[in-house]
């Protein structure tokens, strides 16, 4: 940290004297002796703010205030216009145009709160400059050689067997800040040291909000926030097209540059370790997609042996298998997802890609893990109904019918009990048989348009009472004679019994592959 007023006033080379230590505004500021000194300026100006900048130390002789010490002098402006500058202390030097500091200033500054000391006359203003300059050097040095240091303990903290979990745990200890780690969904991955769980829980949720935001938008990035009294700062992990997740840091200070260079190497050794990992998840995913395919031939076992060895047994039958749409950007951060998830719930999920699907096994009792990853990443999926393995391709058929259904409203969960309740002719409108119907009913359509009839209404309508003619023409407040004449007409124009139940059958196909209510 930069040195502060109060070594800078134990020089006694120098034989600065503080002449105030107390204001009514100085509890908004750091106390007085310990606000930052960056550097020293001198200017006898009655406004210098414009050429001052945070955290530096003024020196004047007060010309500006004339050399009458009787003089009704308004000091109060002069002392408003460095205390909202950010000045850390006013010193005045005295001999030069008056004997002593005046008293005015002295009450202006004990009233804002600016710390104000006297320099001697034998003390030169290049000697202050010259005394913090020094000070700010050595910290400097200081801080660089502590950082060298830090550096040295991670890197060493990294050749651990887990070398991650050693190394944030090392970077918390050098920082004297809380670490935490946040995977690819912004789930809480590991903190240190542990007792930040319990002592800042605000803080880490604050953090998890932010660090999930970041991971939204999928492009590296960082971001500083306040909250609870503490800095923190958090910083995205992995590539620009892959981000593995978030590594966050809280303390009562905020991180200086040398800190900040440390953390930067925690980030990319984080960030290597991570790379690897995903490299053995891609592996693992080859094998994943070729234990599905086994599956789907029928070996139950062999694929239940090596799951067990490698991320616990199968879920037990009868099972749910999902398929859920992975667009290319997104892909790899839904598996990272997904293996959290089994890691968190052995036994309960098994997951492969498929082109460019997901197929999930869950079990039954395991629904709310399609539900949370469709929301988490906005994804469409299809759920086939409850299925033993040996039945496994009929159920595969089914989600991915049901996700074609899926594809068609919001992102979410939809079953294929829900698209086989609607009947089997209900998919025409949703296949290419919308052409066929068009044609199929192109004679009736022609004919409504060329005489302003309603002949394809009527047929819909009576179809839809079963053909009865006079719950038809109810509906439609016509006669029933009316509707039996439409109905001849369009069995004319159609070339079709519709007497016939395979006649009437391929019309009603005809009118629900065009939609017709809407034509």
């Amino acid at each position: 940290m930069l040195p502060n007023l109060r070594l800078l006033l134990a020089d006694t080379n120098l034989g600065l004297t503080l002449l105030n230590d107390s204001g009514e505004n100085a509890a908004a500021r750091p106390a007085p002796l310990d606000r930052t000194v960056e550097w020293v300026h001198s200017s006898d100006l009655v406004d210098p703010t414009p050429f001052l900048s945070d955290n530096q130390v003024l020196l004047t002789t007060g010309t500006q205030f004339g050399s009458d010490p009787a003089a009704d002098a308004d000091y109060v402006p002069y002392v408003r216009r460095l205390s909202e500058r950010g000045i850390t202390a006013l010193g005045f030097g005295t001999e030069v145009v008056r004997n002593g500091t005046p008293d005015g200033l002295i009450a202006a500054c004990r009233a804002l709160g600016l710390p104000l000391f006297e320099v001697p006359y034998r003390t030169p203003f290049i000697a202050v400059a010259r005394a913090a300059g020094d000070l700010v050097a050595e910290d400097r040095y200081a801080r660089a050689t502590w950082a060298l240091k830090a550096q040295r303990a991670i890197a060493l903290a990294a050749l651990r067997p887990d070398g991650l979990s050693a190394t944030l745990a090392e970077l918390s200890t050098q920082l004297g800040h809380w670490v935490a780690l946040f995977d690819a969904s912004g789930t809480l991955d590991r903190v240190f040291p542990r007792a930040t769980l319990s002592a800042a829980p605000d803080a880490l949720a604050t953090v998890q909000h932010e660090a999930r935001r970041l991971l939204a938008r999928g492009a590296r990035s960082s971001s500083t926030v306040d909250a609870g009294g503490e800095t923190l700062t958090l910083q995205t992990l992995g590539g620009h097209d892959h981000l593995r997740g978030v590594l966050a840091l809280g303390g009562p200070l905020a991180l200086d540059q040398a800190s900040t260079e440390v953390v930067t190497s925690v980030i990319a050794l984080a960030g290597l370790a991570l790379e690897q990992n995903n490299a053995l998840d891609r592996a693992q995913g080859l094998l994943r997609s070729g234990l599905l395919n086994t599956l789907l031939v029928g070996d139950h076992t062999l694929v239940d042996q090596i799951s067990r060895q490698m991320w616990g047994p199968l879920p037990a039958a009868p099972v749910l298998v999902a398929v859920v749409d992975a667009p290319a950007p997104r892909r790899d951060a839904i598996t990272d997802y997904l293996e959290l998830r089994v890691e968190d719930s052995p036994g309960q999920l098994f997951f492969a890609r498929q082109d460019d699907t997901i197929v999930v096994c869950v079990d039954r009792t395991a629904h709310g893990i399609l539900s949370d990853l469709c929301a988490l990443f906005d994804l469409h999926a299809g759920v086939s109904e409850p299925s033993s393995y040996r039945q496994l391709p009929r159920a595969l058929d089914q989600a991915q019918q049901a996700l074609t259904r899926a594809r068609e409203s919001a992102p979410g969960v939809t079953e294929f009990s829900l698209v086989a309740g609607q009947g089997v002719l209900a998919l025409l409108a949703r296949t290419d048989a919308r052409e066929v119907g068009l044609a199929t009913l192109a004679p009736v359509m022609a004919h409504d348009r060329a005489h302003s009839t309603e002949l394809l209404l009527t047929l819909r309508v009576w179809l839809l009472c079963n053909g009865h003619f006079g719950e038809a023409a109810a509906q439609l407040g016509v006669h029933r004679h009316t509707v039996r004449t439409r109905i001849q007409q369009a069995e004319q124009l159609l070339a079709r019994d519709l007497g016939s139940f395979p006649a009437r059958a391929d019309v009603w196909a005809a009118l629900l592959a065009t939609d017709s209510a809407n034509l």
